[in-house]
């Protein structure tokens, strides 16, 4: 389910390295608290340098029978190597992966988003149940 359609890429996240991964139980208790992951290039790594990085993750909710998307949270990586001596020889890297804690009410799909500063925006999403 593509928040933004057309924009968004999506793919298997075991085959391509831009495909946010959302990790989270299928099923949760209603109002429950549970930690949801997300990452980038959990199976490929994808490239953290100056040239080529992840920018942002965002975690959306789309509750099963809801009009809306609510947004849980957004994610920022503002390291990846630069420094005054150049490109990639700075002493700090953030990597691509969050953890968060989330409750629920209803069922509905968790929905992630990555910036590549290459190749764009990229979605990747998982169904949850709440009883």
């Amino acid at each position: 389910m593509s928040i933004l359609g057309k924009y968004t890429h999506s793919d298997d996240w075991r085959k391509e390295k831009h495909v946010p991964v959302v990790t989270a139980p299928e099923n949760v208790g209603k109002s429950e608290k549970f930690k949801v992951e997300l990452e980038v290039g959990k199976d490929i790594s994808h490239p953290n340098t100056t040239e080529h990085h992840i920018r942002w993750l965002k975690l959306w909710y789309q509750p099963q029978d809801g009009k809306f998307v609510y947004e849980l949270g957004s994610y920022e990586f503002n390291a990846h190597g630069e420094s005054v001596d150049g490109p990639n020889k700075g002493p700090a890297l953030t990597e691509p992966r969050i953890s968060t804690w989330v409750s629920l009410t209803e069922p509905g799909i968790l929905i992630a988003q990555a910036y590549c500063n290459i190749h764009g925006l990229w979605e990747g999403e998982q169904n949850i149940s709440v009883e």
